[in-house]
């Protein structure tokens, strides 16, 4: 009898000993069930040559080529990653919908005498709950937005918070992206799989109790934000941090040193902004950058750029702002105080 969760929280919680995904590694990398390892029954190659064989020639002989290579690799699994198996270790198999290929794994795994099961309509049960989740409906969550113009050290603040118990939600860090136009962080992950770490990271919530974001656009890096959350984001009161400009100038050096000391990464970055801030005032950032004038040029993007693209989303968004709070600095002493004020005031949020 195939497990069939009824929700994506019976899905996570599903108590098997290990979740094996038997699809190809091109389909485990773009997404899978949290936690799951990939043991391919079919490897990219083989896939594409089953498949082409199934829909050009004869679906007969394509069946019967992807079953030999089903059972070659499912041996070779046997008796490579799995051998050290005891008898009470209990798989969950899954691959595309459930069909011949966790199928067959599974049913060779239960013959050896371990007690393996299948995820009834594999991976596509999955993200169907993970849609129902994200496009479908409204969250139950209490969610806040941390808001505040660039260099306000939000994203930093979220560790601290969580430390004291605060339910927060890393959007940058699940999309591998600072959320701004120099914000890349290297490859980020499919659309899919961010999708998969934020459901994951919702399950894990109390509903009852606020769940903190970092006020965002709509789309971080290549990554849109789900529906369901960006429409409770729209509707969320925030709480707004406010600093100095010299001090979010010097912890926005700190904070993409990495693409600021950079001239040539740098200056294709900001090639699209000529359109937005005139071509004199980007050529003047790229002459800063090369001539190695970091903090100026830090300033100069935050109070000719960020601050005015700031300004304009706070008028086109009228944000419920119930509580702003003012940083003295952006240092660590001066984040532990703020991150302590922010835990009050959501404390102190109405319900």
């Amino acid at each position: 009898m195939p497990f069939s969760p009824t929700s994506l929280t019976d899905l996570l919680d599903h108590g098997f000993d290990t979740v094996i995904d038997v699809r190809s590694p091109a389909e485990f990398a773009e997404d899978h069930v949290p936690g799951a390892v990939n043991l391919p029954v079919l490897d990219n190659d083989e896939r594409a040559r089953v498949g082409t064989m199934y829909t050009q020639m004869s679906p007969f002989d394509a069946r019967k080529l992807g079953a030999a290579l089903v059972v070659r690799n499912a041996a070779a699994h046997i008796e490579g990653p799995l051998s050290d198996r005891d008898g009470s270790w209990r798989p969950l198999v899954y691959c595309w919908r459930g069909g011949q290929r966790s199928g067959t794994f599974a049913w060779l795994l239960s013959e050896i005498g371990w007690r393996s099961d299948m995820i009834g309509g594999g991976y596509k049960t999955y993200r169907r709950m993970v849609v129902d989740m994200l496009h479908r409906g409204a969250l139950p969550h209490r969610f806040v937005q941390l808001g505040g113009y660039t260099g306000t050290a939000k994203t930093a603040l979220l560790p601290l918070l969580a430390a004291r118990g605060v339910q927060v939600i890393d959007l940058e860090g699940l999309a591998n992206h600072r959320g701004s136009l120099l914000g890349g962080m290297g490859p980020q992950p499919s659309q899919k799989a961010f999708e998969t770490a934020l459901a994951r990271r919702l399950c894990r919530l109390d509903p009852t109790r606020p769940v903190l974001v970092e006020a965002e656009s709509s789309k971080i890096g290549d990554l849109l934000i789900p529906p369901s959350l960006w429409s409770a984001m729209k509707h969320a009161p925030w709480v707004e941090i406010v600093a100095p400009l010299e001090a979010r100038t010097e912890y926005l050096m700190r904070a993409y040193d990495d693409i600021l000391s950079d001239s040539d990464r740098l200056r294709r970055k900001l090639a699209p902004l000529k359109a937005h801030r005139g071509e004199a005032l980007v050529s003047e950032w790229i002459r800063l950058s090369a001539a190695g004038d970091t903090r100026k040029l830090t300033r100069s993007l935050m109070e000719d750029h960020y601050d005015l693209a700031y300004a304009k989303s706070m008028r086109a968004l009228a944000p419920n702002v119930f509580r702003q709070i003012t940083a003295a600095g952006l240092h660590a002493a001066d984040l532990s105080d703020v991150a302590a004020r922010v835990e009050a005031a959501l404390q102190d949020m109405p319900t």
